[in-house]
């Protein structure tokens, strides 16, 4: 078993304006460059890949396993496996912690973690008409919104969510930004 876990390489998904330039890529079409761009850069062989954790909060329409699909189009062996993994905006982090664990436990020596959305291509979905709709209007639930955007037990959209924690623990939107841009110059000194 490993003693220690290190980040060997990272890649950023394109990021676009909604239903703008990127909306005809897919969310796997997306983390596929960017698994793609982490191991050339890492200089790994794919084929050392043992597992693939990817996270993806928007999954309707999406195939199964994400994850996998990026996988296999990253050019990693069939032989390894794959997991998705939906912790709303925490699933990309999610997926580094469960990496770590699988090397940290033994499961793994090499593991390609991510995450990938494709918010464009989120779909419009119609619940009641799996069983044929009789009669009546027919509702369009945009799955956006609905998985992704509001919480499900309250009904309430995560930006209103966010300006209520703040409220609640008096973070200023200057407070927010500072944060932001000091997150921003780490990262940007982390990749010099």
């Amino acid at each position: 078993m490993a003693e220690e876990v290190v980040i060997v390489s990272a890649a950023r998904t394109p990021i676009g304006k909604f239903g703008k330039s990127l909306r005809g890529l897919s969310a796997e079409q997306l983390g596929t460059i960017a698994a793609k761009a982490a191991i050339t850069r890492s200089g790994l062989d794919p084929a050392t890949i043992q597992q693939t954790i990817f996270g993806s909060v928007l999954q309707a329409g999406q195939g199964q396993n994400i994850a996998r699909q990026i996988e296999l189009n990253a050019g990693l062996p069939v032989t390894s496996t794959a997991m998705t993994i939906n912790q709303v905006c925490g699933s990309s982090l999610k997926a580094i912690r469960l990496g770590q664990s699988a090397i940290l436990m033994g499961d793994a020596d090499i593991v390609l973690v991510g995450g990938t959305e494709s918010m464009s291509n989120a779909p419009y979905l119609t619940p009641q008409t799996r069983w044929g709709h009789k009669f009546g209007d027919i509702t369009l639930t945009d799955s956006l919104a609905h998985d992704g955007l509001t919480d499900a037990f309250t009904d309430i959209p995560m930006g209103i969510t966010a300006e209520n924690v703040a409220a609640q623990f008096h973070i200023s939107r200057a407070d927010q930004d500072a944060f932001a841009l000091r997150s921003q110059r780490r990262a940007t000194a982390a990749q010099q």
